[in-house]
């Protein structure tokens, strides 16, 4: 994988699959994510499915999650990681509870990824709040 667009798809896809159970409202969420965010500009959304399924593979193999984070490290410009952080935090939210996995696999990002805590804590806090219910 060269292109950003694809990892940060992979992001997501960990994001959604850290828990072991991808639900419906995180697929949603990452489609919507595809389709609406201005960073996926130019990318064919009918490539989502087989940027998936290539992250599941890649997942399926021995040190397959090691192997996924140093292909999205090594394709994502720096100034795009605190977006990559952004869109694991919208498909852990979509459902509406972060389990213990989801929240060590965030931990995880924000510090392969680099992003700062304080820049982390106003992405966390923005997520809960588009996420909030009543």
């Amino acid at each position: 994988m060269t292109d950003y667009r694809s990892a940060l798809v992979y992001i997501m896809v960990l994001a959604s699959a850290a828990d072991s159970d991808m639900t419906d409202s995180e697929l949603q969420t990452i489609g919507e994510i595809v389709k609406f965010l201005p960073i996926f500009n130019g990318y064919n959304p009918e490539d989502l499915p087989m940027d998936s399924r290539k992250c599941a593979d890649l997942l399926g193999q021995e040190d397959g999650f090691e192997k996924v984070l140093d292909q999205v490290v090594a394709a994502l410009p720096e100034k795009l990681r605190e977006t990559a952080y952004a869109v694991a935090l919208e498909v852990v939210a979509a459902d509406g509870f972060a389990s213990q996995e989801e929240l060590r696999l965030l931990e995880i990002l924000r510090h392969t990824l680099d992003v700062e805590r304080l820049a982390a804590a106003a992405l966390e806090r923005g997520a809960r709040a588009r996420y909030m219910t009543a």
